[in-house]
């Protein structure tokens, strides 16, 4: 999976205060882990977030979310969001949803 360098940089400056956040290489480009569990990505043009199948309806609901699908394959819980959509609402807001789910997983 590709990614924009810019808006991995925008990512990393959300995450810098958090804990328990790291960083590392999936699917081509740049995944980041809350203790060990995957909350958040980036692609072109997109963010990508780890809401889980609980809250992907509600979060679908937001402006900008979309399902990810790979290679014909849906994703269920990881939604792609544009990135004009996703900055309109605020990063961290976004953050702190997906969080809701990865920080209920128990710490790999």
């Amino acid at each position: 999976m590709p990614y924009d360098p810019h808006l991995a940089d925008l990512m990393r400056g959300a995450l810098e205060s958090r804990s328990g956040i790291t960083e590392k290489k999936m699917f081509g480009g740049f995944c980041w882990m809350l203790n060990g569990n995957m909350l958040c990505g980036v692609g072109v043009g997109r963010f990508m977030f780890r809401v889980g199948k609980e809250l992907e309806a509600e979060a679908l609901l937001r402006p900008g979310a979309e399902v990810v699908d790979f290679d014909g394959r849906r994703m269920g819980g990881i939604l792609w969001v544009e990135a004009d959509a996703c900055l309109e609402i605020g990063l961290e807001d976004w953050l702190s949803f997906a969080a809701r789910f990865a920080g209920s997983l128990p710490p790999k």
